[in-house]
């Protein structure tokens, strides 16, 4: 795919459904592309690149949801001639809702809605990591565990990778919607049980923002925790878009462990 926002290491022909990635704040597309391997072959993988990264590190960050939204948007509206599952992590999660709902609006609503790692919409506002310090926000991408804070070390580095993080960061810790309009799709809600960010009670919520189904499904693992639990996280996802695409799931995903 040669679109500024998306990247498919491995294009489909004629896939029966499409899984999209939107990565958390300050993430990349890039480590979305080997999960294609743990994926039905009829399953086009796609990823999300943000503005202010990677390939795309010319152009300034986002410094607003709707723009960013409205972008994303644009670009998957092609891709839903097949049913399209949307994957959303943390800050992700965020893109992902607002992104349904503006395919919704469109008339091409999403076939399912995974969230992960987040509060729904309807949470307050919270967190003034995007105003701390370098080393505070450093310190922090290396509590949530997404980051090495060796390579942050380096000043070089920081200045180039750190615009992009706290930009994301400030859209994520002022995003909030007092009366969010419904989906209409099934809406799932994934988490680590030892994730700092978000409880179950609080995932639970998502469950306000949909007409449709809604299912919770807990991993062992923090807020990153689909790193260490690749695989079952994939089984969870394949599954999700065979349903999606009208085909029955296997059954080896009932163990999420």
């Amino acid at each position: 795919m040669t679109d500024a926002w998306l990247r498919c290491r491995t294009p489909r022909h004629k896939p029966s459904a499409r899984l999209v990635c939107l990565p958390h704040a300050g993430g990349t597309a890039g480590p979305y592309a080997a999960w294609s391997a743990g994926l039905p072959e009829d399953v086009e993988l796609s990823a999300v690149q943000y503005p202010g990264r990677e390939d795309r590190l010319s152009e300034p960050p986002a410094d607003d949801l709707r723009t960013l939204v409205a972008g994303v948007s644009a670009a998957l509206l092609p891709l839903t001639d097949r049913p399209l599952v949307l994957f959303g992590h943390s800050f992700g999660a965020a893109v992902a809702y607002e992104t349904a709902c503006v395919l919704t609006a469109w008339g091409a609503a999403p076939g399912h809605l995974v969230v992960s790692g987040r509060r729904a919409p309807s949470a307050p506002a919270r967190g003034d990591m995007h105003t701390r310090p370098d080393d505070e926000l450093v310190a922090e991408l290396v509590r949530l565990g997404g980051t090495r804070g060796g390579l942050l070390a380096d000043p070089a580095v920081r200045a180039v990778y750190l615009p992009a993080v706290r930009a994301d960061f400030r859209l994520a810790e002022t995003y909030h919607r007092a009366a969010p309009p419904p989906l209409h799709c099934p809406v799932t809600a994934v988490l680590g049980d030892a994730d700092t960010e978000v409880d179950e009670a609080q995932a639970g919520s998502w469950s306000h923002h949909t007409t449709g189904p809604f299912a919770l499904h807990t991993f062992p693992g923090g807020h990153f925790y689909f790193t260490p639990r690749r695989e079952p996280v994939l089984r969870l996802l394949a599954d999700l878009t065979r349903t999606a695409a009208g085909a029955r799931p296997q059954p080896e995903s009932e163990n999420l462990s």
